[in-house]
């Protein structure tokens, strides 16, 4: 068989390679997101003249993006594939078409910030509400905060050059919930914000919002938020200590913290050198970082006593 020729050919029409999206459909079904995010969209169109409904145009987006469509132009390449037709509950070979990308831009246009607010608060509503129905009693939610990177190729509004990353982008924030000593976390809220963005843009703001939908779904739970060098400021540090949150800080290594580090760290070079692995302890130190120091414009009003924990090669964790 090895001398005869192989031929591939990708003309069958009708085809799709989108066909995983139909199990994202029923999770949908399930949780009632599409509808929730649809509900915070006013629409202001002359009914006469509309053609696809707010709920297509959102349904229509958001599965595009989640089958790796994220650009607008792909609305047209998309209109008339049988799946995504599927989808949004239109015959696959002889449904009308989907909405061009001159008709999702206009609609993605039209986010305005109370709407894009109203639709954070139904994502996070939607992801609560779905974990409280959990059969086992939850005792403690771990809040992640953390920033990620979303490239850009073109000259989209408030996108910049960062110069961490190396390229234009914009920095959006992200939260997600961990319940009890679970591995899987649950993407809850996400913010879209410039390329410039400082790391804390946003973070305060979120944490006022989420908190008390956590205390009410959740009220015998404790809080736990999750940060990185980043969000150590006394901002964020009063927010949480006035509300009674529990919170850990990775902190980066710095002549300070490895001074404080250094008792604990002593004792565990000699096990390290026999027994070639990693060794772990833990002490209580207390820090206060200023202007002048490692992370400009965070210094803290006082300082701050917590666990710290010591490795190999340097202390990581106040709070």
């Amino acid at each position: 068989m090895a001398d005869r020729p192989l031929t591939a050919t990708f003309d069958q029409p009708h085809a799709s390679s989108d066909g995983g999206a139909i199990l994202l459909q029923a999770a949908d079904r399930r949780l009632g997101l599409l509808a929730a995010l649809t509900a915070a969209v006013p629409d202001a169109r002359a009914s006469a003249r509309v053609t696809h409904s707010v709920g297509e145009l959102v349904a229509q987006r958001v599965f595009a993006i989640a089958c790796g469509h994220p650009d607008g132009n792909d609305a047209d390449r998309l209109a008339d594939d049988p799946i995504h037709k599927l989808l949004l509950g239109r015959d696959p070979i002889d449904g009308d078409r989907l909405a061009s990308q001159p008709t999702i831009s206009r609609f993605e246009h039209t986010a305005a910030p109370r709407m894009l607010l109203a639709m954070g608060h139904a994502l996070a509503d939607t992801v609560i509400a779905r974990h409280r129905r959990r059969r086992r009693h939850v005792r403690l939610i771990t809040i992640d905060l953390d920033v990620t990177e979303d490239q850009t190729h073109g000259a989209q509004q408030l996108t910049f050059f960062n110069g961490f990353y190396d390229h234009w982008c914009y920095l959006p924030l992200v939260a997600s919930l961990t319940f009890d000593d679970e591995a899987r976390q649950y993407l809850v809220a996400a913010i879209l914000r410039p390329g410039n963005a400082a790391g804390t843009g946003g973070a305060v703001s979120l944490l006022r919002r989420l908190l008390p939908k956590l205390w009410r779904a959740f009220p015998g739970a404790r809080l736990r938020v999750r940060l990185d060098a980043g969000y150590a400021t006394s901002e964020i540090f009063d927010l949480l200590e006035t509300a009674g949150v529990e919170y850990v800080v990775a902190m980066g290594t710095n002549p300070v913290l490895d001074q404080h580090a250094e008792p604990f760290l002593a004792p565990l070079r000699a096990v390290v050198a026999s027994t070639h692995d990693t060794a772990t302890t833990y002490g209580e130190a207390a820090y206060q970082t200023r202007d002048h120091g490692f992370w400009p414009n965070t210094s803290w009003g006082c300082s701050r006593t917590g666990p710290a924990m010591g490795g190999t090669h340097s202390a990581s964790t106040l709070h």
